[in-house]
């Protein structure tokens, strides 16, 4: 008598990962989706009779067995279905030879790369391919279900977006690849989820594969993607603002298994959006604007000042970033009190130690706009980054003795424009409302005096009594390029009385972290000042800051710490502001369509129409429908003139394809232009 034995199968492709939106990724592997039913065809040696039994098995991790979760064993007889830990099974079609069977994976099943093999009776089949399971966001039970179908196509399925960058009164969006279907991606993912401290069996808790990853996306860390570097300084490496995608630096690290060198905040945000779309976990990339970094974890951001403006070193511990980009995911949090579901912070730049490693959330969004510091993973932390109150102190020496004296209280001045790309459209959503409650609002201040209860200790004065002098603000934003720098100062006060009052301000270029590159000036003047509200004008020569552009390869901006002393009454006020310069844009012509395989000309235009050279130039173009990105040098461009070249590709992928191109000098950084194509 012949014994029935699996002789093929067919996992049937086309049918399961269309059903399941994984047709796109650019593997050999089966892509699923956990929750969801997927198809076999089985090829057997012999009809299946009623009396006969067939077993798969699904394994996952090293050594796998059932007593250990990583072996799943679905025993098929006709008609029953079989069940097993969340799993089940049935024949749908048996005709003679050939079965098709119908499995469905449990919705809170492992995460990973599985191995499969079919029993029938003495014989083991054993399939020498192997197939991928991804959390599901298309699934109600799965933890990451995620309700509307245009979310999950924006945070899920969509490859291309923004990572917002500049300064809360100029946002720009950077163009970001994110590539999470690319060749190796989604390989990479899996990789580093095995190389990670989890354990097999957390692996199918998106909470804790997305605190993981969020880990594992710093070389900081043990086995970590990407090299954090804030010098200025990248030789050895890519320079930060070069990158625009995710999917050459997880290429690169999938190849070597070294870490890559370098980034900054929006690459690490950019790489982690980037893997946890791939492994099925909905992401976007979010950038605060004047984000607070408390290394005190007080919730405060106290800066110190000595009588000529200067920020002291020794004691201002604490920063500002003029932007810091993160990542939101999305997932239920079973393990926190009802109404923290949701959108979860997470911040995979290496800032601080979590539990013993560099990593940051998650972090539930609900929690930080209420001010429960404590709930889910470094609330308190992402909390002072969106909310913190920053104190301004100013230090005299009265007597010989070091007097602190507290000048002003900004409450309203951290967590500025918070931003993420628009679900299903190319523009900025602003998503402030989601992390905190309006400014000033009776909703903010509980949630504020919430958190310090919780920290147990008192909140500073919100307000300074009894004082003349209100605050002090710049009215301008921008600074052209080449051109001198203005700052018009604005002064408000309480009283209309003639006084003299002295201004100093410091003037330095920094980089985005608040990092000095190079002080520009100090200005100290006296005015006489009348009225409630007098202006005050300092201005500083372009020959003071034009040569200190290239001494790092990042962008800089002007930052100005101002103080003001009545000297009458020697009360004093200060404030910090950043301007931002302004560059020219360049065009691009190219096609609206292509052929794969066939060249492409685009053609790029820039005039300098600043009133300095722009040196070190190159141009580059990159798009997921080519195969890489292709670069052009063009040294130097005086003053006023204008440049015209064509950049070739051949595409490589058909689809509506975005097309970026940048533009960088030692002068002149971050300067982006793109077009779509469809490509056929």
């Amino acid at each position: 008598m012949n014994e029935l034995q699996a002789l093929r199968i067919d996992f049937l492709r086309k049918q399961n990962t269309t059903a399941h939106h994984t047709d796109n990724f650019q593997t050999n592997k089966l892509v699923l989706r956990r929750g969801q039913v997927f198809h076999l065809r089985l090829i057997l040696s012999k009809s299946l009779e009623p009396h006969e039994q067939l077993k798969l098995q699904f394994a996952i991790g090293p050594n796998p067995s059932i007593a250990k979760h990583t072996l799943v064993e679905l025993n098929l007889k006709m008609p029953t279905a079989s069940r097993f830990e969340g799993w089940k099974a049935s024949l749908t079609s048996n005709t003679g030879k050939e079965v098709i069977v119908a499995i469905t994976s449990a919705p809170n099943s492992i995460v990973g790369k599985y191995e499969m093999a079919v029993k029938t009776g003495s014989h083991t089949f054993r399939v020498h391919e192997d197939f991928y399971l991804l959390f599901n966001p298309w699934c109600i039970d799965d933890p990451v279900f995620l309700p509307d179908e245009e979310e999950r196509k924006e945070y899920i399925l969509n490859d291309t977006g923004y990572i917002y960058m500049g300064f809360a009164k100029h946002i720009r969006g950077k163009p970001w690849n994110f590539g999470q279907f690319e060749k190796n991606i989604l390989s990479c993912a899996i990789y580093l989820l095995t190389q990670s401290y989890l354990k097999i069996l957390e692996m199918r808790d998106p909470v804790l594969v997305a605190r993981t990853m969020c880990a594992m996306m710093s070389a900081a860390n043990s086995n970590g993607v990407l090299t954090g570097n804030w010098s200025g300084n990248y030789a050895g490496g890519t320079a930060p603002h070069l990158w625009s995608s995710s999917v050459a630096i997880l290429q690169q690290f999938h190849t070597t298994k070294q870490p890559v060198n370098f980034g900054q905040c929006w690459v690490f945000s950019g790489i982690l959006t980037t893997v946890l779309r791939a492994l099925g976990i909905p992401a976007r990339s979010v950038t605060a604007f004047e984000s607070a970094h408390d290394t005190e974890k007080d919730l405060t951001v106290d800066i110190y000042l000595n009588q000529t403006g200067k920020t002291i070193p020794d004691l201002t511990k604490d920063s500002v970033w003029n932007f810091h980009v993160w990542t939101d995911a999305w997932m239920r949090r079973p393990d926190l009190p009802v109404g923290n579901d949701g959108w979860q912070a997470l911040d995979g730049t290496p800032q601080e130690i979590s539990h013993g490693i560099f990593r940051c959330g998650p972090s539930p969004l609900p929690a930080i706009r209420n001010g429960d510091i404590f709930l889910g993973y470094d609330t308190k932390f992402i909390f002072t980054e969106v909310n913190g109150d920053k104190l301004i102190w100013l230090l005299k020496k009265v007597g010989g003795e070091d007097v602190y004296s507290l000048i002003a209280v900004e409450t309203d001045s951290i967590g500025k424009n918070i931003s993420t790309k628009a679900v299903g459209q190319d523009r900025r959503h602003d998503i402030t409302y989601q992390y905190k409650y309006p400014e000033g609002s009776a909703e903010e201040r509980e949630a504020m005096n919430h958190a310090y209860s919780l920290l147990q200790v008192p909140r500073p004065p919100q307000d300074l009594h009894k004082r003349s002098l209100l605050g002090l603000s710049i009215m301008e934003e921008t600074v052209e390029l080449g051109r001198p720098v203005v700052m018009t100062v604005l002064l408000r006060r309480t009283t209309e009385e003639t006084r003299r009052v002295s201004f100093s301000a410091s003037i330095n270029l920094q980089t985005y972290t608040g990092k000095n590159v190079a002080q520009l000036a100090v200005v100290n003047k006296e005015e006489v000042v009348e009225g409630e509200e007098a202006q005050v004008v300092f201005i500083v020569s372009p020959d003071t800051y034009i040569p200190k552009l290239g001494m790092v390869d990042d962008e800089v901006v002007v930052k100005i710490i101002l103080l003001a002393q009545d000297l009458k009454s020697e009360e004093s006020t200060g404030t910090d502001d950043t301007l931002h310069f302004v560059y020219s844009n360049f065009f691009v012509e190219m096609p609206d369509t292509g052929k794969v395989g066939q060249e492409l000309t685009c053609v790029c235009r820039f005039r300098n129409v600043l009133p300095i050279p722009l040196t070190h130039i190159t141009f580059s173009l990159e798009s997921l429908a080519i195969s890489s990105t292709q670069t052009v040098d063009k040294g130097m461009l005086p003053a006023g003139e204008a440049i015209q070249f064509q950049i070739q590709c051949i595409p490589v992928k058909s689809g509506p394809k975005k097309f970026i191109f940048k533009f960088t000098s030692r002068e002149v950084k971050g300067i982006h232009a793109e077009k779509m194509a469809l490509i056929s």
